[in-house]
C-alpha cells in the first residue's frame, strides 16, 4: 500500500503534553503503519506531562521520548482527520478535512490517578476511530 493511501490523523490540544500525546500514541500502537499520526499544540509545553508518561507506561506504551510540537497550518492541511481536544478556535479549518472535537478533561497538573480515566477514554475513542476510518 503506498503511503498516500494511508489516512493521516492529527491530534491537537493546547499544550500537546497530555491528551493529544496519549491519542497519538494509542493510534500508533493500535494501527501501526496503517495510519500516519501527528500531534501538535496551539501553545506547546516544554515537555510531556510526567503523569501522562507514567499512565501510558502502565499500559505498555512508552512516550517518554516524545516532545510537544507546535501546531502549523501545514500539519492541518496535510491531514485527513483533525481531532481537537480543547484548542478552541486556534485550529485552522480547510475544506475536505474531517474535524472532530473530543471534549476530554485536561490532565495538566493532575496525578496518575486522575490521568487513568482520561487515558482509558482516549483508548476507547481511538478504537472507534480506527473502525470509522476503515483501517484494516
Amino acid at each position: 500500500m503506498p503511503d498516500t493511501a494511508r489516512p493521516t490523523v492529527l491530534f491537537v490540544c493546547v499544550h500537546n503534553a497530555g491528551r493529544s500525546q496519549m491519542a497519538a500514541a494509542f493510534l500508533t500502537h493500535l494501527a501501526g503503519d496503517r495510519v500516519e499520526v501527528r500531534s501538535a499544540g496551539s501553545t506547546p509545553a516544554d515537555a510531556v506531562n510526567p503523569s501522562v508518561v507514567a499512565a501510558m507506561a502502565e499500559v505498555g506504551i512508552d512516550i517518554s521520548a516524545e516532545t510537544p510540537k507546535v501546531l502549523t497550518v501545514e500539519a492541518v492541511r496535510a491531514s485527513d482527520v483533525v481531532i481537537t481536544m480543547g484548542c478552541g478556535d486556534t485550529c485552522p479549518v480547510f475544506p475536505g478535512k474531517r474535524y472532530l472535537d473530543w471534549q476530554l478533561p485536561d490532565p495538566a497538573g493532575q496525578g496518575v490517578d486522575a490521568v487513568r480515566p482520561i487515558r482509558d477514554e482516549i483508548e476507547k475513542r481511538i478504537r472507534t476511530l480506527i473502525a470509522e476510518i476503515a483501517v484494516p
